[in-house]
């Protein structure tokens, strides 16, 4: 049931994007009374899932869930219609109008997703507010792994600052530091203030889920709400709603504690110290070499701490997902550098349909779906908008090209971009969802 709510949000989520994303380029061109030959939902190779006509323009859904496209009359797009190009040029065709329209045209599905997303984000902001944890009420400290540790971090340590900048929003601390090359953490460790340096390799590491800065939580209570598909506590009879109090008799004041006992002891046997109904019972369990029980908890971060919430009336909410949505692009432009850097081999990182769909949580929560739409369809304008061919960014920058120097490239050189811009998406598309099988297999 969970995996089938997160492909229900990610095609619902993927629909609206391409919906609105050809709007915009549909209704720049019916502004400038450019034809719209069809305007569809996913791709519709061989046959289409239902179609109809209104006027001048066929409306349908494919059955290839890989995006959707606008087949404007007169331009070299998708559909490689090069029949319609060998035609002289008609008055309601792209290719008559000026370079000026053109552009407005291209840039129109871009900017109705930017668009959405600012409204979404106003939306958001205006009917949940804004809720996150303060780093100043992050009172335990933090909790890293060994990668942390090697940088010098340890369990318990207070951030105080990043390059000597107080960063309010402790689940902002870590993106900081990724993307704005930050070079060392001020920390109070025990009252002591301390300055760690970040070494260059953090953010290879960090981007593979190592080193990772998390708030650290108490130990207790540890109520199982539930198992994984492979439990060696659930296996070895440990029940929902048993209380874990401790392993081999020894008691743990903070999770990470635990969480290291386990590791130190993998691949041995050690007794579970449970509390079942107010009676104490002994489980053993044999640990595998992953370290890990197989069970889950329902412990969240509003049980801890004071999380802090900015609420916002209709008007100011307005402003705030501008600034939000603003502020997305530009992290989300940073993760190019990240991208394109070699020592980071971020590339690696890089994920496909199913590395999308998992971000989706496993419930429904209209708050965390239109969040992550609103981020998808800034990744949508960005991306659309690198200067590939067959991408928006491909046709931009040919009649920027064009308005400069006052050439318009020829129809077989744009088909011959068309093409080359295709096979380099594919060919992304292949190595992203690629990536995705490896990361599946290696699990």
């Amino acid at each position: 049931m969970t995996v089938l709510i997160k492909i229900i949000q990610f095609f619902l989520s993927l629909s609206i994007l391409v919906l609105v994303h050809e709007l915009g380029h549909f209704l720049m061109a019916r502004l400038f009374k450019v034809r719209v030959e069809k305007f569809y939902l996913f791709f519709d190779p061989w046959f289409s899932l239902f179609k109809f006509k209104v006027g001048e323009t066929e409306y349908g859904v494919g059955w290839l869930p890989l995006g959707g496209y606008c087949k404007i009359s007169g331009m070299i797009d998708e559909s490689m219609d090069v029949e319609q190009m060998k035609q002289p040029p008609q008055p309601y065709e792209f290719r008559s109008k000026s370079a000026g329209v053109r552009l407005l045209i291209m840039l129109g599905g871009v900017l109705f997703n930017f668009i959405l997303a600012l409204v979404i984000y106003a939306g958001v902001l205006y009917t949940w507010g804004e809720t996150y944890l303060p780093t100043a009420n992050v009172e335990y400290g933090i909790q890293t792994d060994e990668t942390g540790h090697a940088m010098g971090l340890a369990n318990g340590d207070k951030i105080l600052s990043v390059d000597g900048e107080y960063i309010d929003n402790f689940f902002q601390i870590q993106l900081d530091i990724l993307l704005n090359d930050r070079k060392t953490i001020q920390v109070d460790r025990d009252g002591e203030r301390l300055n760690i340096d970040i070494p260059k390799e953090y953010v290879a590491a960090a981007l593979k889920g190592q080193g990772q800065i998390d708030a650290r939580v108490p130990f207790s209570p540890f109520i199982v709400a539930g198992f994984g598909k492979e439990s060696v506590a659930g296996d070895a009879g440990m029940l929902k709603n048993d209380e874990l109090t401790g392993i081999d008799g020894v008691t743990f004041e903070y999770y990470d504690q635990f969480r290291d006992y386990l590791k130190q002891n993998s691949n041995q046997s050690v007794m579970l110290n449970v509390s079942r109904d107010g009676t104490n019972i002994d489980i053993p369990v044999k640990l595998d070499s992953t370290g890990l029980l197989g069970v889950a908890t329902n412990k969240s971060y509003a049980e801890y701490f004071e999380l802090a919430t900015i609420k916002y009336g209709f008007f100011s909410s307005i402003p705030a997902g501008i600034k939000k949505g603003i502020k997305t692009g530009k992290d989300y432009l940073k993760q190019f550098k990240i991208l394109f850097t070699k020592d980071t081999k971020a590339y690696e990182s890089l994920g496909g349909f199913i590395t999308i769909g998992s971000i989706f949580p496993g419930v429904w929560d209209w708050q965390v779906f239109w969040n992550m739409t609103a981020f998808l369809s800034i990744i949508l304008a960005v991306m659309n908008i690198l200067p590939i061919p067959a991408l928006d960014g491909g046709h931009v920058l040919f009649l920027l090209v064009e308005v400069v120097t006052g050439r318009k490239p020829s129809d077989k050189f744009l088909e011959n971009a068309q093409l080359v811009g295709m096979l380099i998406l594919f060919a992304l598309l292949i190595f992203a969802n690629g990536n995705d099988i490896i990361k599946l297999i290696r699990k």
